[in-house]
């Protein structure tokens, strides 16, 4: 009988992107991540924190793959490589990003009642934000 893994959390995202203070924008400014330092790799890149997992980020180079999503866009955004973030308030998030001119695709209700919505970075990542549902008190 063998040991199984056991994961204990996702560490970091890797993305590859064509413009890197572009990207830091999106990140940073307007999903409040923190930029964190960088080990000094051979190829440039930047770092970011998200709670506890990392965002990497990779200057497109002819030792990386493509910058952006790979592939066409189906008509769920959800149903495609994504990769998510909880938020304090969805819908908030939601007028932040639609004010700053990013185009919101999908929002609505998860079946087990989390808000959520997709948006794309700026290479084109697709990306949720959810938040959870709040308590229905009765009166």
């Amino acid at each position: 009988m063998t040991d199984s893994i056991v994961v204990k959390s996702i560490d970091h995202v890797t993305l590859v992107v064509a413009d890197l203070e572009r990207t830091a924008k999106f990140y940073v400014d307007l999903l409040g991540m923190r930029r964190v330092e960088r080990p000094g790799f051979n190829f440039p890149g930047l770092w970011f924190q998200a709670g506890a997992t990392q965002i990497h980020l990779i200057l497109k180079h002819d030792g990386a793959g493509p910058a952006g999503q790979l592939g066409p866009l189906p008509v769920s955004p959800g149903r495609v490589f994504h990769f998510a973030f909880e938020v304090d308030d969805a819908k908030a998030a939601e007028v932040v990003l639609r004010s700053a001119g990013v185009q919101v695709r999908g929002t609505g209700l998860r079946p087990d009642g989390f808000l959520q919505m997709w948006c794309h970075d700026p290479d084109g990542h697709v990306v949720e934000l959810f938040s959870r549902s709040k308590p229905v008190h009765s009166t």
